[in-house]
């Protein structure tokens, strides 16, 4: 067998480069390999501002994408070699695709912690597999503690109900991995509401019954929007949650003829029972191929790629979670793992590949020029924008803060009197002025602190 491109991995990333590649060249030969029969598909695809976008996830079986992409043939494999100097690639079912083009966009495997391995007790939340089995778990479950501290973790947080949830995090405060404390402190009360924040049916997010017994590909943005997580407990147990911070988990031991199924001791010496621990600690590349010639990777073990999204070994592009950006990267934007940069990262290297096809002129995708990130915690709509932590300015920012109790927190970080990042948490409306004021760099020296004033309608200045 033999196509122009082949593109491994059926998650975003990968389906979008195909996509792109499929609208760009129509006459030519596809390969989707795929190790789900199920792929993921970006569908309403609706724009916040320039940066800023929010999209459906929607999963499709492989007949179904590759009847509306006639020149996408879906291969349901697993990659095992690279055979990169004659250019072709060897699968798991020993079948041999030759290509003139590859992208890989493998993704990631959840990271556990290191006893998950003794313990079925312990699980990790990446595919809709692992769903099903936490589903099952939890319904017999009473106390649970929930290692990690980016977004997986702090969704099932707010979402587990009817159950004691121990919050088992490193950090100093919770959702370190998008907020500060200030915005950690703001979402601190939801985490013992016993009515959760009613949310409107995702936009993002279709999933039915039988989608559960496929495993593959990570989960898609507002996976847990329509679960209904809650344990043995019932109604009778209101649900708590206690958070233990700058802490690990140090050991895990089997208890027998007790209420709760293991013992966990705390890197603090403190000791707790659980019948679950959900590990959500963060992922890891996919890289369980060989290649002839190496492929050249981070500290962190993902695959280097240049502006292009081109690896060290010629005619093979990376995209998505896999890679790692090593160009010289826009003051405003750094590499998170995204569904987001997944789908920017897939369509762009699709449009670099047929760049250098035709020996056109690549020019890099506006969305590089800025981060930017819109999502849901703890039941408030979070858009981060640009360096919204302060991250790569050192010490040399101040930071404006606006915040109404259960309604609203708004953090802008400037430097030199120019914006280089916000926090906009629940409804604020201020995504697109943030935008501008970063994309332009405009000095708000003359605002000084009222840019924040509520009584004051910034807006209208800057639109």
């Amino acid at each position: 067998m033999e196509a122009t491109f082949v593109i491994v991995g059926g998650g975003i990333a990968g389906v979008s480069c195909a996509e792109t590649l499929a609208f760009f060249e129509p006459e030519k030969s596809i390969v989707l390999l795929s190790e789900s029969s199920l792929i993921k598909t970006v569908t309403n695809l609706h724009a916040i501002t320039r940066t800023l976008t929010e999209f459906n996830i929607q999963e499709m079986a492989s007949s179904e994408f590759s009847s509306k992409h006639p020149n996408i043939k879906v291969i349901h494999d697993t990659l095992a070699e690279i055979h990169d100097s004659e250019k072709y690639i060897i699968t798991t079912e020993n079948k041999m695709i030759k290509y003139q083009y590859l992208c890989l966009c493998t993704g990631a495997r959840p990271k556990l912690i290191p006893q998950a391995q003794q313990f079925e007790e312990i699980l990790g939340i990446r595919d809709t597999d692992s769903v099903d089995t936490f589903l099952k778990k939890i319904n017999k479950a009473t106390k649970v503690i929930v290692v990690g501290n980016g977004g997986i973790a702090s969704e099932l947080v707010y979402k587990i109900k009817n159950m004691q949830v121990h919050w088992v995090i490193k950090d100093r405060h919770i959702s370190a991995t998008f907020v500060d404390p200030g915005a950690a402190e703001f979402f601190l009360p939801s985490l013992n509401q016993d009515d959760v924040k009613q949310e409107p049916v995702s936009k993002r997010m279709r999933y039915q019954e039988e989608d559960f017994h496929k495993s593959g590909a990570a989960l898609g943005p507002d996976w847990y929007t329509n679960l209904i997580i809650q344990g043995a407990g019932g109604l009778s147990m209101p649900s708590s949650v206690k958070v233990h911070y700058e802490t690990e988990i140090t050991l895990v031991e089997r208890l027998k003829d007790c209420t709760h199924a293991l013992a966990v001791t705390l890197s603090n010496g403190e000791k707790l029972d659980c019948d679950l621990i959900i590990s959500a600690t963060g992922v890891t590349p996919r890289m369980s191929f060989k290649s002839h010639n190496s492929l050249e990777c981070s500290e962190n073990g993902e695959i280097k790629v240049n502006e292009y999204m081109q690896t060290n070994l010629p005619n093979i592009y990376a995209a998505g979670d896999v890679c790692s950006a090593n160009w010289n990267l826009a003051k405003h934007w750094f590499q998170m793992k995204l569904w987001t940069q997944a789908r920017h990262m897939g369509s762009y290297a699709a449009k670099a590949i047929v760049g250098h096809l035709n020996k056109e002129e690549v020019l890099q995708d506006f969305c590089f020029e800025m981060f930017a990130h819109s999502t849901k915690l703890f039941g408030y709509k979070v858009i981060l924008l640009g360096l919204f932590n302060g991250q790569k300015l050192g010490r040399n920012y101040e930071i404006l803060i606006r915040m109404t109790k259960g309604l609203e927190y708004i953090k802008f970080v400037l430097e030199d009197n120019k914006l280089q990042g916000a926090v906009l948490i629940g409804d604020t409306d201020l995504e697109e002025m943030a935008e501008n004021l970063i994309l332009n760099q405009i000095d708000l020296s003359p605002y000084g602190d009222d840019i924040l004033n509520p009584d004051i309608d910034i807006e209208d200045y800057f639109d």
